[in-house]
């Protein structure tokens, strides 16, 4: 590849910060909440014209799971979004935690709010383009482009919120991505139907009664068998009443996208949208009862991603550690999420048996069971200002199977803003010098699940 050279050029530049928060997904939007909570000048960066990422522009129709089965362990902002949500879904009940459907546009909403009522700034259309490093570690400045052009930023510490570790990766450090061979998981291009028979769908294809593909009886597997609609590549179909008479998916998958490498990502944006065509004329065929007169209303703006880079950090949680349900001095939220690795196409399940084989691989924890997630692993290695949340934390392959998801997002993303906070506001931005203890105290006043 050929390169081209800048001429040397000034640009506005904006150093008031004490804290940026690069990328507006839970994790982004958790991160501002909390470092503005605790009286930081914070700056959220967002690419898109949302907050929330896979909740909302991908369109992920439902919440992982928020408990142990047990008692809700993703608390403080995390509990805050998911019963602010709740309470404009009449058809969700109160005590629900688990799965819990999800209304984009309400979610788009909420976001808003627990952003701003904490004092943090947004710039939205606002996309990371560089990063400037000293040779101490220090990032010193983030250049990002919009409307007006190119602009830089400073602050006294960074959150890397972009799920892609694009901060840390154009800042030098160390990332790894994918297996050992370098695959990633596919991703997914959600997609909403409405005009749904709600009483159908409820009575006959709701949930894991039947349209799930862990049910022998779904219609998946017949869709498949037939071959009339080839797009469709396995039996991922999860979905969720998201609205009255509104059905939204989280079905198909989407091989060989990279969201570091833009080609990829708008081969499968292109793909996706047929897919999602060929999903309704399938459901209509073989589900009639629910979906004959259904309406494809929406796709996702962004293709859901469930993995790219994940940084080299201060420590790496791994595959141990999860199986052994492991505590650390540093911890900073529990996690109980299975561990939730989508294969690649010549392994996705297309049968019952297939399916069952894979779920026996996921790990699944008993009944009050979880890991500890430690402060170390949201530090990369070669910076001493940045902290990372969010999908890109520092672990095993396998383990970021189980913390990519939006419940773990959103507690990560609380300490990683919570701790920016304190290192810029008390350590000159070093956040290794921000005590595990001051940390854990502080998210624990603010509502934090970490049993001693």
């Amino acid at each position: 590849m050929t390169t081209y050279s800048f001429r040397p050029a000034p640009i506005p530049f904006d150093d008031r910060w004490d804290v940026i928060v690069v990328g507006g997904g839970p994790a982004g939007c958790s991160a501002a909440a909390a470092a503005a909570r605790e009286g930081a000048r914070t700056l959220l960066l967002e690419a898109s014209g949302v907050l929330g990422g896979s909740g909302t522009g991908a369109l992920v129709p439902a919440w992982c799971p928020f408990s142990d089965r047990e008692k809700i362990i993703y608390r403080g902002l995390a509990e805050k979004v998911l019963n602010r949500c709740k309470a404009g879904q009449p058809h969700v009940r109160a005590d629900d935690l688990d799965w819990v459907p999800i209304d984009p546009e309400r979610l788009k909403r909420v976001y808003d709010d627990i952003v701003t009522e904490a004092g943090a700034e947004i710039l939205f259309h606002t996309a990371l383009a560089a990063v400037e490093r000293d040779g101490s570690g220090a990032v010193t400045a983030l250049i990002a482009n919009n409307k007006s052009g190119l602009s830089a930023f400073r602050a006294k510490a960074y959150v890397d919120c972009t799920g892609d570790a694009d901060l840390c990766a154009w800042a030098g450090a160390d990332f790894l991505q994918g297996d050992a061979t370098g695959k990633l998981m596919p991703g997914t291009l959600c997609f909403v139907l409405t005009n749904v028979d709600e009483y159908a769908y409820r009575s006959i294809y709701s949930g894991k009664r039947s349209l799930y593909g862990g049910n022998p009886d779904s219609p998946i597997y017949r869709i498949l068998a037939s071959g009339k609609y080839p797009l469709i590549p396995d039996s991922h179909i999860c979905n969720n009443l998201i609205g009255p008479g509104t059905v939204g998916f989280n079905a198909g998958h989407l091989w060989d996208v990279d969201n570091t490498k833009p080609e990829t990502v708008s081969k499968a944006l292109i793909l996706g949208r047929k897919m999602a065509e060929q999903f309704r004329d399938a459901l209509a065929e073989f589900c009639p009862e629910a979906f004959a007169n259904a309406f494809l209303i929406s796709t996702g703006s962004v293709v859901g991603i469930r993995e790219t880079r994940r940084i080299a950090g201060d420590y790496s949680i791994t595959l141990e550690d999860y199986l052994e349900r492991r505590s650390f001095d540093d911890e900073i939220c529990r996690n109980a999420y299975f561990i939730d690795i989508h294969m690649d196409k010549k392994t996705s399940p297309r049968d019952p048996e297939e399916l069952e084989k894979l779920l026996k691989r996921s790990h699944h924890y008993e009944k009050g069971e979880s890991h500890g997630i430690p402060f170390r692993s949201l530090i990369p290695r070669q910076l001493r200002n940045v902290l990372v949340a969010g999908r890109s934390i520092s672990c095993e392959r396998d383990v970021q199977g189980s913390v990519r998801v939006m419940p773990v997002c959103l507690a990560t993303g609380e300490a990683a803003g919570l701790a920016a906070a304190l290192a810029a506001r008390q350590y000159s931005g070093n956040v290794r010098e921000v005590p595990a203890s001051l940390l854990r105290t502080r998210l624990k006043e603010e509502g934090a699940y970490l049993p001693d």
